[in-house]
């Protein structure tokens, strides 16, 4: 399991801990700063210092905090919308926004434009998730194939997309809008409880808003069954091979462009047991190409090498030009283990009792370069119909890509005859 190294390791006795203390001269009414920047302080006092009183502003002090406030509920609800999903904080929102504009005619325009965006942004998210449950209807197994065999296989990703740059850039569109439609408190949601990708979704169904952080994970594991899938369905052993080389540009064209979350999906699927033991298939591959791509996304040394090649791809994309430049799709799974582990490894409140600003802004700041990335517009024209074959054509379960694998070559071993013969039995009704 990749894990980031120890917080505590990450800041040594020169720096992160000499801050922890600082003289008088930095401390202000129980908050602590170190260069003008809040470092420590209790939650007491922080929010004493938040809370507006008679000291902070005077008699007619709607018309002096208005515009702080009404700026706050727009960043507000521009990068948390999610969180006015819940009735009772529309509710509130709704009456705070309603007590601004009562206070001066000229803050009524700008809360009206506030409460519509807001609306406007939970409408689209609501029909997302509803396109999202009807793809998900479709994607039924892949089994009835197996039922029809030895017959050729009709309709595969090659006759419906023959070039794999097309459906590098396709798989693209599929990744950034996903992306944008994860909102940052999604994290914050699924971590409360415990690793948000443990095999019990319960941390998911416990808690409010991470639906979009869940389908896109969910993704991740349909795009390399469905490589899988189409490696495993052809008859012939040629058209295999053909499928894995065409596998292979698609996922070295996804490096390119720094799609690197399809990239590790693609190597994913294609190292599934029932593809890696087509040991006649790989026969015909010239791998030397897929060799570099695992090459990239060797998980050794904490994912080394992956790393070195995102932070490259970020460093374009800070002096981008263009919105292909601009394109960095992190491997998701492990952004957000790294996170997790961030959050776990360092403690909410420092040994004074103090809140640990440090952890929170490194937590900030990665959820920020995240949120950065996600907003890229993506610059290549759809296809629809690749498209519809990507998000809808059904996909084999486990056991029946190990049948079909079975099916294309025979099994080696024992173990491997005596499992073939119960997946037929049990898929097919054969014996």
């Amino acid at each position: 399991m990749p894990q980031t190294p120890p917080f505590a390791a990450m800041f040594d006795s020169s720096g992160y801990n000499r801050n922890l203390y600082q003289s008088k001269e930095d401390s202000c009414g129980g908050l602590y700063y170190h260069d003008n920047n809040l470092l420590s302080g209790s939650l007491e006092a922080l929010i004493q210092h938040l809370v507006p009183s008679v000291d902070y502003y005077p008699d007619n002090w709607i018309r002096k905090i208005a515009p702080k406030i009404l700026q706050l509920l727009t960043e507000w609800t521009e990068t948390f919308p999610y969180d006015f999903r819940d009735e009772r904080m529309m509710r509130n929102l709704k009456e705070l926004a309603q007590r601004i504009a009562s206070g001066d005619e000229m803050y009524r325009k700008n809360v009206q434009q506030l409460l519509q965006n807001l609306l406007r942004k939970l409408a689209t998210v609501g029909q997302y998730e509803e396109v999202l449950a009807k793809i998900n209807a479709t994607s039924k197994d892949h089994l009835t194939l197996l039922k029809a065999r030895p017959q050729t296989i009709q309709r595969d990703i090659i006759t419906v997309c023959n070039d794999p740059y097309l459906l590098a850039q396709q798989l693209t569109h599929i990744e950034l809008e996903r992306l944008n439609y994860i909102g940052p408190e999604e994290f914050v949601q699924a971590f409360v409880q415990k690793d948000p990708l443990d095999n019990d979704k319960g941390c998911y169904r416990d808690q409010k808003k991470t639906q979009n952080l869940e389908a896109y994970v969910e993704w991740f594991n349909r795009l390399s069954y469905l490589v899988a899938t189409e490696i495993c369905m052809p008859v012939k052993k040629k058209h295999r091979a053909r499928v894995i080389e065409y596998f292979i540009d698609v996922a070295r064209e996804c490096f390119n462009i720094g799609n690197f979350n399809s990239l590790m999906a693609i190597v994913s699927g294609m190292n599934m047991s029932p593809v890696s033991r087509l040991k006649k298939t790989w026969a015909k591959v010239k791998t030397d190409k897929f060799d570099i791509l695992e090459h990239q996304m060797d998980p050794s040394s904490n994912f080394y090498n992956y790393r070195t090649a995102l932070r490259g791809a970020a460093q374009r994309s800070l002096t981008a030009h263009s919105n292909r430049e601009k394109i960095v799709i992190p491997f998701f799974s492990l952004l957000i283990k790294d996170i997790y582990f961030l959050n776990e490894g360092c403690a909410n409140h420092l040994p004074n009792g103090h809140v640990n600003f440090e952890k929170f802004w490194e937590l900030a700041k990665q959820v920020s370069e995240f949120m950065t990335w996600k907003q890229v517009e993506c610059p290549f024209e759809r296809d629809l119909k690749v498209l519809q074959y990507l998000l809808t054509v059904p996909v084999f379960s486990d056991d029946a890509l190990y049948l079909a694998s079975y099916e294309s070559e025979s099994p080696e071993n024992h173990i491997e005859k005596d499992r073939w013969k119960t997946l037929r039995s049990v898929l097919l009704g054969r014996v």
